[in-house]
Formats: structure tokens, sequence, C-alpha cells
């Protein structure tokens, strides 16, 4: 049996964050074989993320990056079960982290960003969970990208909400002004869809189903259930889609209209919000 020295744990402390008690055990437990004792740690992680699997994860952080020449935006969100947890250090510098690894390996999926490797060797999911392990608690990681002629980002104060929007026909606005202006919109005003083409299907059949329901309760004639609903859908399109709907900081305008107003033909190409515990 290895003799486990202070200076053993104190290592594999900084090398995994987890605590000195957990370190020392698990050193042990590896007979002094730091990977092993690595390999241990990660696995009691994964344990707690297994056991809290069903939990809510309503509190967390959300960091994005636009690239220099403003074509590519980056989100990456990591939700987490309590607030205190969020304001942990550690916490913290792993959501950093995961932004810059996405960043440098350019990762376009989730699933591809959690098998991507950090500049210690680990990966990403290995980090998470070793950080599971640590603070006892579920983490949950989501992660978006956006491509555009021109991407501008928005977080919101509480650090739980984020947005990448896409911008066209940009030409000489002021496009970081402009575009967080419409991505604090989108915050607010949580838009389904950039237009109503953008609106799928399904939502447009319920609509149209609950419009019909609507007036049929309200005595309305059979007859006229299908131009009433239709009536419904517009008013959903101009309440939910971002171009549609009024400017939250002028409502003379719509969106469409302060974007035209910026620069001709200016628009959005497509947007992507996430908001952790909403």
């Amino acid at each position: 049996m290895a003799a486990i020295t202070a200076a053993d744990v104190n290592k594999l402390r900084t090398m995994t964050g987890a605590g000195m008690m957990d370190c020392k055990k698990a050193l042990t437990e590896a007979d002094g074989d730091f990977e092993a004792a690595r390999d241990i740690l990660r696995k009691q992680g994964q344990k707690i993320a297994d056991k809290r699997a069903d939990n809510a994860t309503s509190e967390g952080l959300v960091l994005v990056n636009v690239s220099a020449d403003g074509t590519q935006g980056k989100l990456v969100a990591l939700a987490c079960e309590t607030e205190s947890v969020a304001k942990v250090a550690d916490f913290r510098t792993l959501v950093q982290q995961i932004l810059d690894t996405a960043v440098k390996t350019n990762v376009g999926t989730k699933e591809d960003l959690l098998a991507a490797k950090e500049e210690d060797g680990r990966t990403v999911q290995e980090h998470i969970t070793e950080l599971t392990g640590k603070i006892g608690e579920k983490l949950d990681l989501t992660y978006t990208t956006l491509s555009a002629e021109k991407v501008a980002s928005y977080i919101h104060s509480d650090n739980k909400k984020g947005v990448l929007v896409g911008l066209k026909n940009v030409g000489s606005a002021d496009v970081a002004a402009i575009g967080r202006d419409v991505a604090m919109q989108i915050v607010a005003m949580k838009p389904v869809a950039v237009d109503k083409d953008g609106v799928d299907s399904a939502t447009v059949e319920r609509e149209i189903e609950i419009g019909k329901e609507q007036a049929r309760a309200e005595g309305k004639p059979e007859a006229m259930l299908e131009k009433i609903a239709q009536g419904k859908l517009n008013k959903f399109y101009k309440e939910n889609t971002l171009l549609n709907q009024e400017f939250v900081k002028d409502n003379s305008l719509t969106i469409a209209q302060l974007l035209d107003k910026e620069s001709k033909g200016m628009t959005v190409s497509d947007f992507k919000r996430v908001a952790i515990g909403a």
C-alpha cells in the first residue's frame, strides 16, 4: 500500500478541484495512482449526476462569444440547482473554460463540445462530471451557435438569459447598437420565430383551432369561425414573431421598421435565445 502524503492529496486537489478528504480517499483506493484516483473521482461525480438527473436546474450562468469579424457567435449556458453554486468561482471558471474550448475547437454541437478536450487534457464532459462530484449538484449544459453577415449578442443582467441575433443587409449601420436593441427585444418578448414564415405548421394549426374554439365559445356562427381564427392568427404573428413585434423602446415601430429605418433593407436572418430556469 502506497503512503499517501499531504502533498499528494494537495496535488490531486489542484488537478481536480475535489475536496481534501475525497482526494485522500481516492488516492488511498487507487494505491497512489493519480490517474486512477482521478477516474474514481469522476465516477463519484457521475453517480451524483445520475442520482440527481431529475432535479430542476433553475440557476446558472450564460456566456457568449462573437468572433472578431462579427460573423460567428457562440453561446454557452451551464445550469445548476442553486444560486449559491452559480456564484462559486470554480463553477464560473468552468463555464468560461467551456466557452474558450468551444471557440478554440469551433465545434457545432453540444455533443461535440462535451467530447472536446480542454487545455489540461480533460474533455468538457469530464470537467463537468468532476465538478458535479465536488459540489453535489446537477449541471446541465446548453450550447448553440449562429453564423450570419453580422452577429450581435446580449446577456441579461441576471446572467441567466442570452441571445445571439444574426443580421443581414447591414450596410453602414452600427451593428453593435442596433443588434443589442434587437437582442434585448428577443430576451424580453420571447418571439417564437423571425417572421410568420418561420412559425412551424403545428403551432399555426394549434392557434387556428384555439381561435375557432374561442369564437365558438363566444357564440359566433360556424360559418365565421375560420375567418375569425385567421384574424386571431394574424394577431399571434404580430405579438410572437420578431419582425412583426412592436419595438419595446418605441411602440410606434415594429422591429422590421426599426431595422429598415436604421439601414434600408436590413433585417434579421436568425436568432438563438437561451434562458436558464425559464
